[in-house]
């Protein structure tokens, strides 16, 4: 279930190919104070919730202040029953090029507990964790919060459909890359009212969870906050969809449609 959250919340592919980079926008589309809550449904079960928030930070990395982003995801229902999941992710980012310098995970999921943490150093393109030292492409490779809101921050106003976008992104034991297709606009009907959307669709892996035709799509508010409102991704039994619930602390006005 940890796996299907991060997937659907945090677009997670595995894939090899070439898309433009895209530059950040003037400033961040987000701010402290921005917290957004989602549901998980498995077909019309809800199966997890998730929080995600950005929250100042104490803490300087090479003398520059940084946001601390928080998310808290678990299980619901009937899911939180047989298969009780509470797994909580920090992330430091710079303020100014939102780039992490600091990330660790507290997994618990049934009995198993694990404890992760990850240490980047973007100027020598090394991510140094409890996992071991690993060399980077470039000098902007995120964790999976980070890269949400990087992704979120992308200067997106020329993009044309079809065209696509690229992050690298750290998990576990390699770095990986995150590839994404512009698809259209949309307006998609949500717990905030119909809100004009910008559709996109990461490139997914077949494997144990996926099948060879499944598609993964992404919907996010077509204004200057770039929320992600839905995520819908098919899987081998049925899909998954993720909604937002709630959405607060906004730096800009939502898309609603009229």
């Amino acid at each position: 279930m940890r796996k299907l959250f991060l997937l659907t919340s945090f677009l997670i592919t595995l894939i090899d190919a070439k898309a433009q980079e895209l530059p950040l926008v003037k400033e961040p589309v987000f701010q402290e104070g921005e917290v957004l809550q989602y549901k998980l449904r498995y077909g019309i079960i809800t199966a997890a919730e998730g929080i995600i928030k950005v929250l100042n930070s104490d803490l300087k990395f090479n003398n520059k202040p940084t946001y601390r982003l928080v998310v808290d995801a678990k299980t619901a229902g009937t899911f939180d029953i047989f298969y009780k999941v509470r797994d909580h992710y920090d992330s430091y980012i710079d303020k100014e090029n939102l780039t992490p310098y600091f990330y660790q995970e507290d997994i618990k999921e049934s009995s198993y507990k694990r404890e992760d943490k990850a240490r980047f150093y973007q100027d020598t393109k090394k991510v140094v964790s409890n996992k071991g030292t690993f060399t980077t492409p470039t000098n902007q490779t995120f964790d999976l919060v980070s890269a949400y809101y990087f992704a979120r921050s992308l200067d997106i106003s020329r993009l044309k459909i079809g065209e696509q976008f690229k992050l690298n992104y750290f998990l576990g034991k390699e770095i990986h890359q995150l590839q994404i297709k512009y698809v259209g606009k949309e307006v998609i009907k949500s717990k905030l009212g119909d809100i004009r959307c910008l559709k996109f669709s990461p490139s997914i892996e077949p494997g144990r969870i996926f099948r060879k035709d499944s598609n993964l799509y992404l919907w996010i508010t077509d204004d200057g906050n770039r929320v992600p409102v839905k995520a819908q991704v098919e899987i081998i039994i049925g899909s998954v969809t993720m909604e937002i619930k709630s959405a607060t602390g906004l730096k800009y006005p939502l898309a609603k449609a009229k």
